[in-house]
């Protein structure tokens, strides 16, 4: 029973990417345009502003190294915040047809954010501490956070494409109403995301973290 709810679901999630695909790949771009963004930016970075960021790193590498214990709890709740916060904007300016360009910016600003960190731990530590402390710090949470604000994304291209065909009041309410569930139902994964990140992920960087 439980497989064939799990089978269901994956046919589900198959068959929205599917119906979806043009919209998926034009927020996947801007995502990739984004980490690409992120990557250059770094690469031509300043000596002295590279240096301080450096400085930064490894202070923060060493006073997590002298860490007893960690507050999880208190790190939960700022990664929620966090979540629920960027949720809310994506969910709000996808409801206005001005809106998309500012959802179109968040992505390609999470692109940069993603992008600038990978290509920072690298520049900073080599190439393989770099990416294995990327791998620990941002694999798992990733792997739900990446696809549910790209999801939330096309869901706000999609109200704004059903909206201008058809403006009728009800269409709108309808729409925005399915907008507003899906945009739950993604917050709930971002929400699954910050709970991998700070029980799964920063437990781990805890364990290894003297590798670095």
């Amino acid at each position: 029973m439980r497989e064939k709810k799990q089978l269901r679901v994956l046919k589900i999630i198959k068959e929205h990417v599917i119906n979806n695909k043009k919209e998926y790949v034009i927020i996947f771009l801007i995502f990739v345009i984004g980490i690409f963004s992120g990557v250059f930016f770094v690469n031509h970075l300043q000596e002295t502003p590279k240096t301080e960021i450096t400085n930064y790193l490894n202070q923060f590498i060493e006073k997590f190294k002298g860490l007893e214990s960690i507050n999880s709890i208190e790190l939960l709740k700022n990664s929620i915040i966090q979540n629920i916060g960027l949720a809310i904007v994506i969910w709000f300016f996808g409801t206005t047809v001005i809106g998309i360009p500012i959802v179109f910016a968040i992505i390609l600003y999470r692109g940069f954010c993603l992008g600038y960190t990978i290509a920072l731990c690298i520049t900073i530590m080599g190439l393989g501490k770099g990416i294995s402390f990327v791998l620990i710090t941002l694999l798992l949470q990733n792997i739900l956070f990446i696809p549910a604000i790209l999801a939330l994304g096309v869901s706000g291209i999609k109200l704004y494409q059903s909206i201008m065909k058809d403006k009728t009041k009800e269409n709108v309410k309808i729409e925005i109403l399915r907008h507003t569930i899906f945009s739950i139902i993604m917050l709930i994964i971002l929400l699954v995301a910050s709970m991998i990140e700070i029980f799964m992920s920063v437990n781990i960087l805890k364990l290894l973290i003297k590798y670095f």
